[in-house]
C-alpha cells in the first residue's frame, strides 16, 4: 500500500527532515500518490502513499491526532477496519477520515500494544506518543510487509526497504558473514533479524518493538501458532469443508478497497482457486493477468493453457503478457535494483515485468503465494513424514549446499560456523511442533515463506505501485492448516486437502495437472546472452576486489553452469551473480 520511514533521536538532538526525505524519495515506487513528512523534537516520520482505502486527503500520512497526542505512519491494510471503527465509535471515538490508518491510531489509543491482536491484515507501522516520546514499531504476523532498522550514532532509522536506509549515507555497508552463509546455503533465505549488511536489521514477523525516548527497547512476539494436530479424530470431510470456508473468508476479506481488485493468475491451483472463489462470490468483470517467457529446449516458459481454462470458465477479463528473452534480459538490472535484499528465485523477473503491466490497469491484486508452504505442496515434505533425523534430512532436501561446499565457494575470511544448519537445529528444537513434518512446515511457513516468496512479491509489485494481497497468508487460515494432520496435506503429491476443497470450485484439469512453477527457463539454463550478461557482471573490477567467492570455484561455474544446479533446481552461477549484481546496483 505504501512506504514508511523515520528517524528517532535518543541523544537530545533534533531529528531532521533530510534523512527522512532521502528515504522517502527512494521509495517513490511504493507510494506514487503522495509524500508526507512530520518532524517534532527527536522524531521524524515519512510516508509514501498509494491510494487504495479512503482516496481523499483525509487519510494523508504521517497522520497526526493532536487530541490523542499520537502520530503514525502505516504500510499495508487492516481488512477489518470497518468493524473495528464501529467498536471504537461505540467507545466514544470520533473520526475525521474514512480509512484504516485512523483506525490503527485510535485502536492503539484504546487498547495499547494489544491492538495488533484485533487486526486482520498485513502491516508495518510506527506510532509515536507525543507526551512520552515513546515509539511502537510493529509488523504483521506473517511478515507480509517489511520493516528494516538501522542503529546510528545517537539514534535509529527505519524504512520499508533496505535501499531507503542506504540513501541516508549513515549506514555501514559491511557485509554480514552470517547472512552471507544463509544466502548461499539456506536457499537465499536470510531470516530476521539478519540482512546482508551488518548495519541493517529487520523486525521479525509478529513482533512489536517499543522504543522509549532514551532509546531503551523492549521487543516481544505477539503471535506463535501451534503446528500440532490437536483433533486427530476429525474426519477428512470436516477438514475439507473447514479449509474451503476459511478460503472463502480470506479471499472475501481481501476485496476490501475503494478501487478495483484483480488477480495474478498463474494457471496453478492456488491462484485459480482465488479466481474461482471470487467468481462464486459474484465478482464481475474480474481482471486476471498471466505472464509467459520463451521456452528453452523442451522446458516451457508459460502456463497459458491452464490460465486460459480458468479465465474462460469464469469469464474474466484476461490479460496474457508474453515477454521475449531480450526484454527479460534488458530488465534484469532494474529487477535486481528493486530488491531490498538479493533474491535468487528465477521468477523475480516474472513478477517484476508482470507488475509493470498490471499497474497500467489496477493498483490492487490478489495472488496465490503461500499455499505450498501452508498446505505442504513441495517435494521435500513427504520424505519428512517418517524422518528419524529431521535436521539432517531437511538440510539435505532444502539447502543449496552443505558447509563443505560453502567452504569451497567463499574465501577463508568469510568462513565461520555452519550458521544455516544451526538455525535449522534451533528452529526444529523449539516447542509447538512435535513431528518432523510439522517442524519443517513451521520452518517454511514462518521463515522461508517470509524471506523468499513473500518478500519477492512485495518488492516486485511495490516497485510499480501495485499492492499484492495474499489470501493463503490469512493468519486464521494458517492457524487452521497448522492443525490439520500432515497426512491430509502431503498425500498424492502434496496439498491434498486443499485440492479436495477446490474440486467444488475450479476445473479438475487445473487441480490434477503436474505441479508447475513460475517458469523462466533462461535463468535456469544460463546460455548465450544471459551467460554473457552474468560473465560481464562477475568480471567487473569491483567483483574481483570483494574477495567473497574463490576465483577457481567461480571459473568452474562459468565453464559449465548447467552442471551446477541446486537441489531445488536453481543455478549456482545465477546465485553468485545475483549477489554481485545487487551489490553493484546499490553501490555496496
Amino acid at each position: 500500500m505504501c512506504g514508511i520511514c523515520g528517524e528517532l533521536r535518543f541523544d537530545g538532538k533534533q531529528a531532521t527532515a533530510e534523512h527522512v526525505q532521502a528515504m522517502a524519495d527512494v521509495m517513490a515506487g511504493r507510494g506514487p500518490d503522495g509524500c508526507g513528512i512530520f518532524v517534532q523534537k527527536g522524531t521524524a516520520l515519512g510516508h509514501r502513499r498509494l491510494k487504495i482505502i479512503d482516496l481523499s486527503d483525509a487519510s494523508h500520512q504521517p497522520m497526526v491526532d493532536p487530541q490523542l497526542g499520537l502520530a503514525c505512519v502505516f504500510n499495508g491494510i487492516i481488512y477489518n477496519y470497518k468493524e473495528l471503527r464501529r467498536e471504537l465509535e461505540q467507545q466514544g471515538y470520533n473520526f475525521f477520515s474514512s480509512g484504516d490508518t485512523e483506525v490503527l491510531l485510535k485502536a492503539y489509543h484504546a487498547w495499547g500494544e494489544d491492538c495488533v491482536q484485533r487486526f486482520m491484515g498485513m502491516f508495518a507501522f510506527a506510532v509515536w506518543e507525543r507526551d512520552s516520546g515513546r515509539v511502537l514499531l510493529g509488523r504483521d504476523r506473517l511478515g507480509i510487509k517489511p520493516l528494516y532498522l538501522a542503529d546510528t550514532q545517537g539514534g535509529l532509522l527505519f524504512a520499508s526497504s533496505l535501499p531507503a536506509l542506504l540513501a541516508t549515507g549513515s549506514i555501514s555497508k559491511e557485509l554480514d558473514p552470517v547472512a552471507l552463509h544463509h544466502y548461499f546455503s539456506f536457499h537465499a533465505v536470510v531470516p530476521a533479524p539478519y540482512t546482508m549488511l551488518r548495519g541493517v536489521r529487520k523486525l521479525p514477523p509478529a513482533t512489536l518493538l517499543r522504543i522509549e525516548a532514551d532509546g531503551t527497547r523492549r521487543q516481544r512476539v505477539y503471535w506463535s501458532p501451534e503446528f500440532n494436530c490437536q483433533e486427530p479424530d476429525k474426519g477428512e470431510e470436516v477438514w475439507r469443508d473447514a479449509v474451503l470456508a476459511a478460503m472463502r473468508t480470506a479471499v472475501d476479506r481481501r476485496m476490501v478497497a475503494d478501487v478495483p481488485v484483480g488477480v495474478l493468475l498463474s494457471g496453478g491451483l492456488d491462484s485459480s482457486l482465488v479466481v474461482g472463489l471470487l467468481a462464486e462470490a459474484g465478482a464481475r468483470d474480474l481482471n486476471t493477468f498471466s505472464i509467459g517467457f520463451e521456452a528453452v529446449d523442451d522446458e516451457a516458459g508459460d502456463e497459458f493453457r491452464y490460465s486460459d481454462i480458468v479465465a474462460k470458465r469464469f469469464g474474466t477479463v484476461h490479460h496474457k503478457i508474453s515477454i521475449s528473452s531480450a526484454e527479460a534480459l534488458g530488465n534484469l538490472r532494474a529487477c535486481v535494483r528493486a530488491m531490498s535484499e538479493p533474491m535468487v528465485s528465477h521468477d523475480n523477473i516474472g513478477f517484476y515485468l508482470l507488475s509493470r503491466e498490471v499497474a497500467k490497469h489496477l493498483t490492487v491484486v490478489q495472488s496465490g503465494q503461500g499455499a505450498d508452504e501452508v498446505f505442504a505442496g513441495y517435494h521435500w515434505y513427504p520424505p519428512m513424514m517418517d524422518s528419524r533425523d529431521p535436521v539432517a534430512d531437511y538440510a539435505r532436501l532444502f539447502c543449496d549446499r552443505d558447509h563443505a561446499d560453502y567452504a569451497r565457494l567463499v574465501e577463508d575470511s568469510w568462513l565461520g560456523e555452519d550458521a544455516s544448519l544451526e538455525f535449522i537445529r534451533n528452529g526444529f528444537a523449539a516447542s509447538g511442533a512435535d513431528r518432523a513434518i510439522d517442524k519443517a512446515l513451521r520452518m517454511d511457513a514462518l521463515t522461508m515463506l517470509v524471506d523468499d516468496p513473500v518478500k519477492r512479491v512485495d518488492n516486485m509489485t511495490m516497485a510499480w505501485g501495485l499492492e499484492a494481497r495474499v489470501p493463503f497468508l490469512d493468519h486464521e487460515l494458517v492457524e487452521l492448516a497448522a492443525r490439520i494432520p500432515a497426512e491430509l496435506k502431503v498425500r498424492d503429491g502434496g496439498k491434498y486437502i486443499l485440492k479436495e476443497a477446490a474440486r467444488s470450485v475450479i476445473p479438475h484439469e487445473v487441480i490434477d495437472r503436474p505441479k508447475g512453477y513460475f517458469p523462466v527457463p533462461a535463468l535456469k539454463y544460463l546460455r548465450g546472452p544471459f551467460l554473457d550478461f552474468v560473465q560481464e557482471a562477475l568480471r567487473q573490477p569491483e567483483a574481483r576486489k570483494r574477495g567473497i567467492v574463490r576465483q577457481n570455484y567461480l571459473e568452474e561455474l562459468l565453464r559449465a553452469p548447467e552442471e551446477h544446479i541446486t537441489p531445488l533446481g536453481g543455478s549456482k552461477l545465477w546465485q553468485v551473480a545475483v549477489l554481485e549484481l545487487w551489490l553493484q546496483e546499490h553501490r555496496i
